[in-house]
């Protein structure tokens, strides 16, 4: 179908032009509406009033079509990151749900909470990847893939930060896609100290990746980087995830060329938050924080479709956050 889409797009356009279209979730909401249309033939009349039925009901135009057609002609990824905070719990509480309604290309998550063995997730289709803390109960990660990995490897090769089940990075051929749960610097700033330690190795980890190609790395990196990413930022100024330390070791991360892709896409967006606290009904209030991310190499910029947050997703205290690249 995406060859069909693809060869008909080629003739719409020389025919009609261009016109923009701004609205991404527009674009996908037509994408499943055209669905009955994908086994059919490269003649069959655009026109026509099914086709036509299709468009009304969208509000779209002939016009606006042609740029519909070339997004969908070129196949785009989608990539999902969700702390769970306990994989066997959230599984009673929508997991499998929304797994299987996201559909994602690459799907990582974070504080599975588990041993090996403790659970067995179904996930047709899927290659799975896990790496477990040595401590019961406690961090891990893991990532589903649709296409194998040319290789996989766990942790980042420095013992002092390789026992609590943090890291998986999966090689494509075009790049590296990293689960990452970063660790807290608990109350009190009792790991401070600990946590700047990872900071400078995992950003040393990521550019020796990227020295051989770009990086793609995602999770929850436990820090709310500026005062429009968290709902009481004067407040929280001294607590773990937004102190002046944690969020100057965010700010490395982007100069040295990685890109926030939320902020890319929504630089001045308000209240998207990815965590709220199970106290004082901060989810319903959205008093929450936006500490879950997906960050980029520079070298990725230009396949960068959209980024999401999916705030209505419940099952954890951390909802999904999502990246869409060509």
């Amino acid at each position: 179908m995406l060859n069909i889409l693809k060869i008909c797009s080629v003739k719409i356009l020389l025919y009609h032009g261009i016109k923009t279209i701004e609205d991404r979730r527009d674009i996908s909401r037509l994408s499943s509406a055209l669905l009955g249309l994908m086994e059919c033939p490269v003649q069959q009349d655009f026109h026509g009033t099914y086709f036509q039925n299709i468009l009304t009901t969208y509000n779209f135009t002939i016009l606006q079509l042609p740029i519909y057609l070339y997004l969908e002609g070129a196949k785009s990824m989608k990539l999902i990151s969700w702390n769970v905070n306990g994989l066997r719990a959230c599984v009673g509480k929508g997991f499998p749900d929304f797994f299987k309604e996201v559909d994602a290309d690459i799907f990582c998550i974070q504080e599975t909470k588990l041993q090996e063995g403790q659970i067995e997730l179904e996930t047709p289709g899927y290659r799975q990847y896990w790496n477990y803390a040595e401590k019961k109960g406690y961090s891990g990660t893991a990532v589903f893939t649709k296409k194998e990995p040319l290789s996989v490897a766990y942790g980042i090769g420095v013992e002092e930060h390789d026992h609590e089940g943090r890291v998986i990075t999966l090689e494509y051929e075009d790049f590296y896609m990293i689960t990452v749960y970063t660790p807290n610097s608990q109350e009190g700033l009792a790991r401070l100290s600990y946590r700047m330690q990872w900071e400078k190795d995992f950003l040393s980890y990521l550019k020796g990746l990227e020295a051989k190609k770009p990086v793609i790395f995602c999770g929850d990196l436990n820090v709310a980087h500026k005062e429009i990413d968290l709902k009481n930022p004067k407040t929280n100024r001294k607590n773990a995830g937004f102190t002046d330390e944690e969020r100057g070791k965010f700010t490395e991360l982007t100069e040295a060329g990685f890109i926030d892709t939320f902020r890319h896409f929504y630089p001045d967006k308000e209240g998207a938050y990815s965590w709220w606290s199970y106290r004082f009904s901060a989810r319903a209030k959205n008093a929450g924080w936006r500490i879950d991310y997906f960050l980029v190499s520079e070298a990725l910029k230009e396949r960068l479709e959209d980024a999401l947050i999916y705030t209505e997703v419940f099952g954890s205290d951390h909802c999904p956050v999502g990246l869409v690249i060509k």
